[in-house]
């Protein structure tokens, strides 16, 4: 008998022998086969280190947080509050949140009850971040409208401007129909100089998770966030992909040298390699860690690599959200929080990277070495993102 035949001898003899425990299994258990995604629960069986860490090493700044909604393209100048100051002020006390920065300020009169509310009496615990008055880009004479808003914004008291990913994946020339607004359009070049000349840095989020930008099947890594949220996919005819997106605001970092650009979300969490390239070629961008710690900590080597080479451009921020409950990994309080100082200031391995549970099946773990990952991140916050 060859080798061939001999293995042919024993895969038959196996597929004609059941083991004793796999029978009882499927017999104490006969709905196994048809359990629906959604009831797997897994529990990891390793047993780690686990490290609570209740209040940061050192004060911190969150830059990235959403405390006010605007109404998007709407233009109608009002804003959602999701806390009020007294609610958020003892978790911030109790983990060591020196500054909260609320990105989502709003324009107009939804600006200025933005600033009234985190102003009043804790203009020393928050800063306000404007927004661009999307409603109004096709009107003529739009360029001039909205540097002078971003004018008018700073001398309110606004700090920043935030450009969500309206810009690239929703906002469109005619309303809801009409092609997209690329991101590099030429009629926000006033208003990315007029950001710059007021110091003002722009935190601007263009893309999502690659996974969004690829087919919703059973080769998805994030398919059961994408079933339970289809209108997150960004596949198919008429989307622009992950990579057209950051070259489109690579080109506007190259035009305006002089603005600072907040790259949210680590730019593309997924390819470290890629958003290296784009730091050294770009001396006037910065990366925040916001909602991708769960990224990061799937790739704790090459993640260290990257806090080490550039631990004076990386900014901490959660995309904390108060009652933000649809965002597991965004929920604003004390647990988000000591996800966050765990993940940075230990060495754990394998832990769950949202404070509720998400429809991701990828715990994350610390990228070592720590102390580096601590003094990078405070560092950074300390003498950017007070600007």
């Amino acid at each position: 008998m060859n080798r061939r035949d001999l293995f042919r001898s024993i895969a038959g003899l196996a597929a004609a022998t059941a083991f004793p425990g796999e029978a009882a299994a499927q017999d104490s258990n006969p709905n196994v086969a048809s359990m629906p995604l959604t009831a797997y629960q897994p529990k990891s069986a390793l047993r780690v280190k686990e490290t609570k860490i209740e209040r940061a090493r050192f004060p911190l700044i969150d830059f990235h947080t959403h405390i006010t909604w605007s109404d998007g393209v709407a233009g109608r100048e009002r804003i959602t509050l999701t806390a009020q100051p007294d609610e958020i002020l003892p978790v911030m006390d109790r983990r060591n949140i020196r500054l909260m920065l609320n990105l989502t300020g709003g324009y107009g009169k939804g600006l200025q009850e933005s600033l009234r509310v985190l102003y009043a009496s804790n203009r020393d615990r928050f800063l306000v971040f404007t927004e661009p008055w999307w409603s109004k880009v096709p009107e003529p004479g739009y360029p001039k409208f909205q540097a002078d808003q971003i004018v008018s914004a700073h001398q309110a008291g606004a700090r920043g401007v935030k450009v969500l990913k309206t810009l690239g994946l929703y906002l469109r020339e005619n309303g809801e129909t009409g092609s997209l607004v690329k991101i590099d359009d030429p009629r926000f070049d006033s208003m990315w100089e007029a950001a710059g000349a007021l110091n003002m840095p722009v935190a601007i989020h263009v893309s999502d998770p690659l996974a969004f930008f690829t087919p919703v099947d059973g080769f998805n890594e994030r398919y059961e966030e994408l079933h339970a949220h289809p209108d997150w996919s960004f596949y198919g005819s008429g989307w622009p992909g992950d990579r057209e997106l950051q070259e489109a605001r690579r080109r506007v970092m190259r035009r305006h040298p002089r603005t600072q650009f907040v790259c949210l979300h680590v730019a593309v969490a997924e390819d470290l390699a890629y958003v290296s390239q784009c730091l050294d070629a770009h001396p006037n961008m910065l990366v925040d860690i916001a909602a991708r710690i769960g990224e990061l900590g799937r790739q704790p080597r090459a993640a260290a690599k990257f806090f080490d080479r550039y631990q004076d451009r990386i900014l901490f921020g959660t995309d904390a959200t108060p009652k933000g409950y649809e965002f597991p990994q965004q929920l604003f309080g004390d647990e988000l929080y000591e996800i966050y100082f765990r993940f940075l200031e230990t060495e754990d391995e394998y832990f769950d990277y949202a404070p509720a549970p998400v429809p991701e099946r990828s715990p994350t773990s610390g990228p070592a070495p720590v102390e580096e990952n601590v003094c990078a991140v405070g560092a950074s916050n300390r003498t950017r993102a007070t600007a």
